[in-house]
């Protein structure tokens, strides 16, 4: 199973190369010519880079919030996180605009932090019986804190910027804009290492607390890494939601909650999945290409309801 995930994966990385507005052969790779070779270097390989980074990330951030609220139907999109990340780089924009992106990451870190820490407060609070119902919940957290950062943005007359560099989209991904997408590797590392910590977070606080891990701050930890890796992606490349809803839950399905188990497993899942939207985007309208905030958006809602229909059955 895990041999055929990588084979699948390499295939759309050697796909993704390869695939573009300017023609490229496997001849012309290893012939690399001045063409080919600034091709690759400046445009090809940094959006490799960027996208398996961001499904990465993505899809290990879904992981450990389904962990921490113990729903497996939540992630970033469903829980205000990727609002609060574009509504704190709108405020970093307005209030500090020579900040440069890492001034603007710092502030959507801090929101997106924030923004986890209440919904992690409301779940907690409100202890519903219904699993679908905490989803729900996120989806209108999410939607409030939409509302607040499109307000935002009309009053400073930054509104309709906002709608086109939000949006996921790699086209614009070339060698001296992406690198700090590479903040998602120490993180993943980090969530290996504290793997069994987040399992047994998914145990309840109760158990967590008897077994003596430190309820708090690991919970704190997971947030953080988990604010690291959405604010590092929507300053990068935009918004992409449910790809660390659907993945989690997939792979749950084959390899079970063990995170020390299963982790690799999501991590790899998540690339593949978001490099296989991206290639969709890239070859619909050939030789323009669909945003892939639409196709991971439309993709992830279609399993995100199969997975609903199959928790109802």
């Amino acid at each position: 199973m895990r041999a055929s995930l990588f084979g699948v994966f390499c295939l759309l990385c050697g796909t993704s190369l390869l695939l573009g507005a300017q023609q490229m052969a496997w001849s012309q790779v290893f012939s690399l010519s001045s063409d080919t070779w600034l091709t690759l270097t400046a445009s090809r390989l940094p959006r490799l880079a960027a996208l398996v980074l961001t499904g990465v990330g993505l899809s290990v951030c879904g992981v450990i919030l389904q962990h921490i609220v113990r729903n497996k139907f939540v992630e970033p999109a469903t829980s205000g996180g990727l609002d609060a990340a574009k509504l704190g780089i709108l405020v970093a924009l307005t209030v500090a605009p020579n900040t440069g992106t890492v001034g603007r990451m710092l502030f959507a870190l801090a929101f997106c932090f924030a923004a986890s820490l209440i919904f992690v407060a409301i779940i907690r609070r409100i202890k519903f019986k219904n699993s679908i119902l905490v989803p729900v919940m996120g989806l209108m957290y999410s939607g409030v804190l939409s509302a607040i950062a499109e307000f935002y943005a009309y009053r400073n007359n930054i509104l309709q910027s906002m709608q086109g560099w939000l949006l996921g989209d790699f086209s614009k991904i070339v060698q001296g804009n992406y690198e700090i997408i590479y903040l998602i590797l120490p993180i993943v590392v980090l969530s290996y290492l504290y793997a069994q910590r987040f399992t047994v977070l998914g145990m309840g606080e109760g158990m967590a607390t008897s077994l003596g891990l430190n309820y708090s701050v690991t919970v704190s930890l997971g947030l953080m890494l988990v604010a690291v890796t959405v604010s590092a992606t929507v300053i990068t490349v935009g918004a992409i939601p449910f790809v660390g809803l659907v993945i989690p839950n997939l792979v749950a399905l084959h390899y079970g909650d063990n995170l020390s188990h299963s982790l690799p497993v999501v991590a790899l899942s998540g690339a593949s999945l978001l490099l296989a939207c991206d290639i969709l985007g890239r070859v619909l309208i050939y030789p323009f290409e669909v945003p892939i905030g639409l196709t991971a958006g439309g993709v992830g809602g279609v399993l995100f309801l199969v997975l609903i229909f199959r928790r109802l059955r």
